[in-house]
């Protein structure tokens, strides 16, 4: 079974960066790299929302509100997933989930999240 640990998260004040990591264990190599990895997010009383992804092949996709901020990367060599959090602004405290959707099994897997706090 797949379990993804995430780490990195902490309180910074605004206009400052943060990085998170997701190692994903259980799973081997080959099967993290044909997986596609994302990150989401959720403030308390919201449904949980898509930050980033990133493909098996490299290709990224961001949130509109964070374009040009955060950068997702991954280290297939590792299993591990990175966020980039740039230019942190308030509205991106919360917690911050890893997700993998996992090749060759119907379930996904999920982090447990890591809380990102943005005040001064």
């Amino acid at each position: 079974q797949v379990q993804l640990v995430e780490s990195g998260g902490g309180l910074v004040q605004p206009g400052g960066s943060l990085r998170l990591s997701c190692a994903a264990a259980g799973t081997s190599g080959i099967i993290f790299g044909f997986s596609p990895m994302s990150w989401y997010r959720q403030t308390p009383g919201k449904q949980r929302e898509l930050v980033a992804s990133i493909d098996t092949g490299g290709t990224t996709t961001y949130a509109d509100h964070v374009k040009g901020r955060f950068t997702i990367s991954r280290d297939n060599a590792k299993n591990t997933v990175l966020l980039q959090m740039n230019s942190l602004k308030p509205e991106d405290t919360a917690v911050y989930y890893c997700h993998m959707v996992v090749f060759g099994q119907i379930n996904d897997a999920w982090g447990q999240g890591t809380q990102v706090t943005v005040s001064s």
